[in-house]
């Protein structure tokens, strides 16, 4: 016999179903299921028989065949709410929730959807999650800190009473019910057990309860104690260090920030926050020196001291902050900076540290107003390194010396000042030779640090090169071979990428970079010296013949990558210097040909380009970093610490990101690693380069990538903001280009992006690229209009009076480039289906609305035929009679008779159809008599 048809066995499962015979209606889906092959009719028939388990009340099988549906397709809103009915049956609320969720976005106005949602949310709150009954909300307080605190309950139902505990405290009105019910008695308990999860959740829940806030603040600060918040803070542990410290960052700007709540007169006097401002602030400086405080909380102490005491904004005329600092911590600082790790008795520190240490050094000394300020800060620098510089003690010397190190870090003319000092470089000469390893390697690494500024290093280059040769060429020590060796690079490479400077003898750069991917590939050697290869491959790299021989050598590039990812974050510079040299994407300088005549007949130096740094070459090494995945380091090195990923770190990486993604082919790999996601914190903070630069990379990204994937979750609405800051006239026209095409993307994909596009005021900006002379740039903007044209606040502005964006949209339908006119036209259909009073309108713009009219119906691009055809339809149903009649009367009725009566054609068949709905259209209206069909 033949084989049954699923599409029949499906019909006949649906009137089983509609005469109510349940069970005969599930044989036939499951008969049609065994023998369906199309997945799309597969998933219907799932999801009638979901229906069907749904009446016999068997929820597991119903959840079951819905997920099957919407495995299919995640959006099929039938099979949405019918899973989410089954689990709720099965207790799962949380995952009904989610589904019932998915719902009212994809159908905001269902009525069905929202009553669900408010019910489940409602249950949500009053319900406890353990058990059935109904608690009073405080209850529900106490309920929590008794399951947290009982050490018998089982660890998954503390975790969760912690979570509910965190979130609770994020709404004001959690944290004040937490707050009334003994909640900081509590949770100091909770911190009392010792257990680094309890702890965690204890510190969370004070930070939800004290943002925004400032009377809530102020008083958790004084009944659990600034040094208590401090001892937390300096526990071992990096994860409750960090914890702490945004604790301490949320009590800050409550306090600062104020909040607005309306208090009476009496609260308002008693809310003087600036005792304890000054208390946290001197307190952070006692945990900096403190012996006590592990190299986590120390790492957070210095963070929130470079967050909180320079100004935000240098409009602010007052820096006493700064001046308090210094006065109260300088001296501090300068110790953490000294401190040589592997010298017995020494402060606990991690890897960053030192470098956290030096960037605070810069950012107050910059933070400074006057000569007096910085000479005070110069003085009491000075003072510290020569109390400690004593040649009969060498731990206390090399100290000294890596205080020094430090400033030149941080502050650099504080540090270069005191190198120059009477006794400091012969200090370093004599540490030079000691018989200690541990002497050498802070003389030699204070000698690189200060001959970072070439303009001001001569007296360095004179002894330092003299003297690192010295070493690199005794030592039997890698460790110091290799910081001699980056002295000597780093004082070779003055000459920048200039191919014709070269301080040493031709082809030496080559060895010592080959030397340097050498050690950088070897595991033996300890991460901080390896980290110095990388230092000395920065610069380097300047060479072309070094960047290419670095991108061919993939150990080595993935060497690097590893490094950057590791924790040990002082290497993030170097990395993105690197990279930027091997990219070629530095700022490059104008060669001016009159200059170089000019040069060549004064006898001076002309710059010349390397070969290698030709186009060709370039694209072939970001194919080689690509390949060996230097996207998911980026990734990794954006996440990293502010304090150590500087806004000039982040404008490099910004700057790399850029190279990286010139190629169209080349952007998949960069979503797959997650560069799309890495880039946005870039677009949004940093120099004013930098962030153009990595908007102008998210642009390049975000017009050929599928949003979804290329910016999981909330992420793509971050991306909107940078991509219309790219829109700004001043930016140049590839730019404004590119962004436009982003938005395209975008605003194709949802309505919600549509709306945030909207709100970000793009709009404008898109208008005014609709009228540029450049074709591309007019098409691009004339697309991205097309596709914003859904939104109601889009359409509100057509249908202002006083303004020529109609008229506009009606003329591009005339112009002669088809793309342009296709999306002019796309825009015009869309706009006249949504505003029967746009059909009016259009007509009143410009005269020549007719005209260009027929000239879209008549078109042999039958996408444009189509569009245009559509709104001669909209027309026609716009309910103005003269415009109607106008149009019947016109050619168009020929147009349409022509179009409408053809032979069905695939190729045509969009336009065909449509000019046949017109006609029927006309015909409903008694304007044209019925034609016979064509036989």
């Amino acid at each position: 016999g033949t084989r049954p048809c699923p599409n029949k066995l499906k019909d006949e499962g649906n009137k089983h179903f509609q005469t109510g015979d349940i069970d005969k209606a599930i044989e036939c889906y499951t008969s049609a299921i065994k023998v369906c092959k199309d997945k799309k009719v597969l998933a219907v028939i799932h999801r009638n028989r979901s229906a069907c388990y749904l009446k016999k009340e068997n929820y597991t099988n119903a959840a079951s065949d819905a997920s099957k549906a919407i495995d299919v397709d995640a959006a099929d809103i039938k099979a949405l709410y019918r899973r989410c009915q089954a689990l709720e049956k099965l207790g799962k609320l949380d995952m009904a929730f989610k589904d019932v969720q998915r719902c009212a976005t994809l159908e905001p106005k269902n009525k069905t959807f929202l009553e669900t949602l408010r019910r489940y949310t409602v249950n949500k709150k009053h319900t406890d999650m353990y058990s059935t009954t109904t608690f009073s909300t405080d209850s529900r307080v106490q309920n929590m800190f008794e399951i947290l605190l009982d050490d018998e309950m089982e660890k998954d139902k503390r975790e969760k009473a912690a979570n509910n505990l965190i979130v609770l405290s994020r709404e004001d009105a959690g944290a004040e019910r937490i707050f009334q019910n003994n909640g900081v008695q509590l949770l100091l308990n909770m911190i009392e057990t010792g257990k680094p999860e309890m702890i965690l959740a204890a510190v969370r829940t004070l930070s939800g309860m004290c943002t925004g806030h400032k009377a809530r603040a102020m008083a958790i600060i004084h009944m659990v104690g600034i040094d208590k918040i401090c001892s937390i803070m300096a526990v071992d542990n990096e994860e409750i260090a960090l914890a702490t410290c945004n604790l301490f960052q949320c009590i800050n700007d409550s306090l600062t920030g104020g909040d607005n709540r309306e208090y009476g007169k009496e609260e308002a006097l008693v809310l003087d926050a600036s005792k304890d401002l000054k208390a946290i602030l001197l307190s952070l400086l006692e945990m900096v020196a403190s012996k006590k405080v592990s190299g986590h909380g120390r790492d957070q102490a210095l963070n929130l001291l470079s967050k909180n005491v320079p100004r935000k904004d240098k409009k602010e005329r007052d820096n006493s902050r700064a001046l308090f600092t210094i006065d109260n911590g300088l001296k501090k600082i300068l110790k953490v900076c000294g401190q040589v790790p592997e010298l017995p008795d020494q402060l606990p520190l991690t890897d960053n540290t030192q470098l956290i240490a030096s960037v605070l050094l810069n950012k107050i000394y910059d933070d400074l107003k006057c000569d007096p300020e910085r000479t005070n800060f110069r003085e009491i620098c000075d003072e510290y390194v020569k109390a400690k510089i004593d040649p009969n003690n060498m731990d206390k010397t090399i100290h000294a010396i890596n205080a020094i190190s430090g400033l030149l870090q941080g502050p650099f003319d504080v540090g270069n000042a005191l190198v120059g000092h009477q006794g400091i470089m012969e200090m370093m000469v004599a540490l030079c030779g000691s018989e200690r390893e541990v002497d050498q390697m802070v003389a030699v690494e204070a000698l690189i640090h200060s001959s970072s500024k070439m303009s001001r290093a001569s007296f360095i280059i004179t002894n330092g090169v003299s003297l690192l040769k010295d070493i690199y060429k005794k030592t039997k020590n890698e460790r110091i071979k290799i910081r001699a060796l980056v002295g000597l690079c780093k004082l070779g490479s003055a000459g920048g990428d200039d191919y014709s400077l070269r301080q040493f003898a031709e082809g030496s750069t080559e060895k010592l970079a080959k030397q340097c991917r050498k050690w950088l590939c070897n595991p033996q050697i300890d991460t901080k010296t390896r980290n110095w290869a990388i230092e000395g491959l920065a610069y380097l790299t300047n060479d072309a013949d070094v960047k290419d021989d670095f991108v061919e050598d993939e150990p080595a590039m993935k060497a690097m990558f590893e490094l950057a990812k590791s924790k040990d974050k002082t290497v993030l510079y170097s990395v993105a210097c690197t990279l930027v040299n091997c990219t070629n994407c530095y700022e490059k300088k104008e060669i001016i040909p009159e200059l170089v005549q000019l040069a060549k007949f004064s006898k001076q130096h002309v710059p010349e380009q390397h070969p290698k740094d030709k186009k060709d070459f370039i694209e072939r090494r970001v194919k080689r970093l690509l390949k060996a995945g230097v996207t998911s380091a980026l990734a990794v090195m954006v996440k990293a610490d502010n304090a150590i990923l500087t806004d000039q770190t982040k404008e490099l990486l910004s700057r790399v990101f850029l190279a990286l993604s010139e190629d169209p082919k080349d952007r998949g790999i960069i979503v797959a690693q997650g560069g799309g996601k890495a880039l946005i914190p870039l677009a949004l903070e940093g120099t004013e380069a930098g962030k153009v630069k990595a908007s102008h990379a998210l642009a390049k990204i975000a017009s050929i990538s599928n949003p979804e994937i290329a910016f999981p979750g909330e992420r793509v609405y971050e991306v909107v903001r940078p991509l219309v800051n790219l829109l700004q006239t001043d930016r140049d026209g590839m730019q404004n280009y590119e962004a436009l095409r982003s938005l395209t993307n975008l605003s194709g994909f949802s309505e919600k992006l549509r709306v945030k596009i909207v709100k970000e005021h793009a709009l404008p900006e898109i208008e005014n690229y609709m009228f540029e002379e450049h074709d591309q740039i007019r098409q691009a903007a004339t697309e991205c209009m097309c596709n914003l044209v859904s939104c109601k606040e889009v359409q509100e502005r057509y249908l202002e009076d006083g303004n020529d964006k109609l008229k506009l949209m009606v003329l591009l339908c005339g112009e002669e480039d088809e793309d342009l006119q296709r999306a002019a036209a796309g825009g015009l259909a869309m706009l006249t289906a949504a505003q029967k009073k746009l059909c009016t309108k259009m007509t009143k713009v410009t005269t020549q609305w007719l005209e260009i009219l027929q000239r879209l119906c008549l078109s042999t691009d039958p996408r444009i035929q189509h569009r245009g055809l559509v709104v001669v339809y909209n027309m026609l149903s716009s309910d103005d009679s003269e415009l109607v009649k106008k149009l019947i009367e016109s050619e168009m009725l020929e147009i349409l008779s022509v179009i409408g009566k053809a032979e069905d054609n695939p190729k045509r068949q969009d336009p065909i159809d449509v000019a046949r709905t017109c006609l029927v259209k006309a015909m409903e209206l008694g304007l044209i008599k019925p034609f016979s069909s064509p036989s």
